[in-house]
């Protein structure tokens, strides 16, 4: 299912405003890079102001908008997500993890700063994180619970270790079970995350609560099944990274367990998958939640 080109626009047009505000709140939320220690500062303001699409944010914006939450309610967690999604690609892009030079069509933050740095940097944004999160007062502890499960070993951090563990060289063998699984771990729970704390930030109930998490996990199957594809047909012009590299590393793709065309079989499956997901927010074809899900399958970068 595509969507008019003039309704495209008008998702693009949202996600380009939603960018705006997510990195006006990055900036008056991180440390000036003048301060002390400077140099990791310097190189965390670098990788968070390196471009990027700040989709999490804008999932956690769309959801606390859906329930009746504010834009202020929102910022606190919004840049508490993107410090840890902007963490974990600064760790991913290292020798020791997935060793790659680009990354947001720039070098990556350890080509620049050093890998001392570029750990500290990691380090320093994650921890950065949670201490936002304390600012909110009585949402505190349900924020934090819902990002450090999305972040730690039962989700990113795991999913991580998976692909890692997944990687066997130039032909892997793989299933697309076990590429869900890794999917879901590395790149779905932190989106889920991002609706479930747009959700709390929102004060809403507990059914509904759940009813956004699984809208997340769904659109971020959705969106990295999409990314798995990317890697075989993008540039980096266009993708702002390094294609084809996760075909040469032989990673657990979807590519890799289903080829091309059944990826992209996949993907449209998992589109609608997330359809129904937003249907049980309350949101039908035309609503931002619901249109957003094509949008994503159909994107090139």
């Amino acid at each position: 299912m595509s969507l008019a080109p003039a309704r495209a626009a008008e998702i693009d047009a949202w996600l380009a405003e939603a960018r705006a505000w997510t990195d006006r709140e990055l900036d008056r939320l991180l440390p000036p890079p003048h301060a002390e220690p400077r140099r990791v500062h310097e190189a965390l303001r670098y990788a968070v102001f390196g471009g990027g699409k700040r989709l999490r944010p804008a999932v956690l914006r769309l959801v606390a908008a859906h329930y009746g939450g504010t834009e202020r309610e929102a910022a606190l967690c919004a840049v508490a997500l993107e410090c840890v999604h902007t963490y974990s690609l600064v760790h991913d892009d290292l020798p020791c993890m997935d060793d790659d030079d680009l990354r947001r069509g720039r070098p990556t933050v350890h080509r620049v700063f050093g890998e001392a740095v570029a750990v500290l940097c990691g380090d320093a944004l994650l921890t950065h994180a949670f201490a936002l999160l304390a600012r909110t007062g009585p949402l505190c502890g349900d924020l934090v619970g819902v990002l450090a499960d999305a972040a730690g070993a039962s989700g990113m951090v795991g999913g991580q270790d998976l692909d890692l563990a997944a990687t066997r060289g130039a032909a892997p063998t793989v299933d697309a079970q076990e590429v869900a699984h890794i999917h879901e771990l590395k790149t779905a729970a932190l989106i889920a995350a991002a609706a479930e704390m747009g959700a709390i930030a929102a004060r809403a109930r507990p059914t509904e609560r759940i009813a956004a998490q699984a809208y997340g996990l769904a659109l971020g199957r959705c969106f990295q099944a999409v990314d798995d594809i990317l890697d075989v047909t993008g540039d980096a012009a266009t993708l702002g990274k390094t294609p084809g590299k996760d075909q040469a590393a032989g990673k657990a793709t979807l590519v890799a367990a289903l080829g091309l065309e059944g990826a992209r079989k996949r993907a449209k499956e998992l589109a609608l998958d997330a359809r129904q997901a937003a249907e049980a927010l309350g949101a039908v074809k035309g609503d931002l939640a619901y249109d957003l899900v094509s949008h994503l399958l159909a994107r090139r970068t």
